[in-house]
């Protein structure tokens, strides 16, 4: 039995959500509701000492941290395999799985805090941020942009986890109406019209 521990607005949960619908897997879910705080709780922070979301447990095995949470699961469930079994094309994977987590969110993150989640707590958003963040990640974006010359997706011709955990900081992006970051680069664009018209992402995202 997989149980995830996690909230469905939350960008690393939809990350794992999102590859169990690739996969058509079950699994029970277990909503930690932020609202009463219960990521801070003990119960929570025995699973997950960072108090972050998700968590699992599957038959007995418990993981946090949602990039190994999906490494593990595409391993361990049957389903199509999201990271290749061949060396260079998994390293190609990791790559870009690695420049999400540097040189991607870090930048998406801080806008879709003063745009988004600042706000929900009545603060006020730093617009000097929100530009300096922009620059930031349109480099970023220049860059994939260059990669999308060469592959349909980030690491090939095939959808992979590389470009799945890009997925929940772009929609969050485009509800802070900051989509023309993503629209502006004609093949990042492209791809992620490709990416989230998948019926797993509409699924994690609550769209489908």
């Amino acid at each position: 039995m997989l149980t995830i521990y996690g909230n469905p607005l939350s960008t690393c949960t939809r990350k794992v959500l999102c590859l169990l619908a690739e996969k058509n897997a079950p699994f029970e879910f277990s909503l930690i509701d932020f609202t009463k705080g219960e990521h801070k709780k003990p119960a929570f922070l025995a699973r997950q000492p960072f108090g972050q979301v998700p968590a699992i447990e599957h038959d007995g095995f418990e993981l946090f941290e949602s990039r190994a949470i999906c490494r593990y699961l595409d391993e361990v469930l049957d389903g199509p395999k999201l990271i290749p079994g061949d060396a260079r094309d998994r390293a190609v994977v990791e790559q870009w799985i690695s420049v999400e987590s540097a040189n991607f969110t870090p930048h998406a993150m801080r806008i879709i805090y003063q745009l988004m989640l600042g706000p929900m707590r009545g603060q006020t958003p730093d617009l000097t941020i929100v530009e300096m963040a922009r620059a930031s990640l349109g480099h970023t974006l220049s860059i994939m942009e260059a990669r999308l010359e060469r592959s349909e997706y980030l690491a090939g011709p095939e959808f992979t986890l590389a470009d799945l955990v890009y997925l929940p900081y772009i929609e969050f992006l485009f509800a802070c109406e900051q989509g023309d970051l993503i629209t502006g680069h004609p093949l990042v664009g492209a791809w992620w019209s490709r990416c989230s018209a998948r019926p797993s992402w509409r699924r994690a995202a609550g769209r489908g």
